[in-house]
């Protein structure tokens, strides 16, 4: 991500820290918020319509999407995460 974007950076991580929020809260679990989150980057993915905008638009589309899918899983196991670790691993896995 470029460095110019730490508003949004913070953003993933205030939207993060609400998902982990509502889970403790009992009103959704990690597994829903799991569903949310990947109904969504399939939504962006989406290979059966016509494509309107490059690929690399995008992956860049469903960057937050994972990084909030690798939040939901560390904090499932406990964990605690930053932005550049979070990052790094999408991009390992992407």
């Amino acid at each position: 991500m470029n460095t110019a974007n730490p508003q949004l950076e913070g953003l993933y991580l205030a939207i993060a820290a609400i998902n982990s929020l509502l889970v403790s809260k009992g009103i959704v679990s990690h597994e829903e918020v799991e569903q949310a989150l990947q109904a969504a980057e399939q939504t962006v993915l989406d290979d059966s319509k016509p494509l309107t905008v490059s690929q690399s638009h995008q992956k860049a589309v469903a960057f937050p999407i994972r990084i909030l899918l690798l939040a939901n899983e560390a904090a499932q196991r406990g964990e605690s995460f930053d932005f550049e670790d979070l990052a790094r691993e999408v991009g390992r896995r992407t």
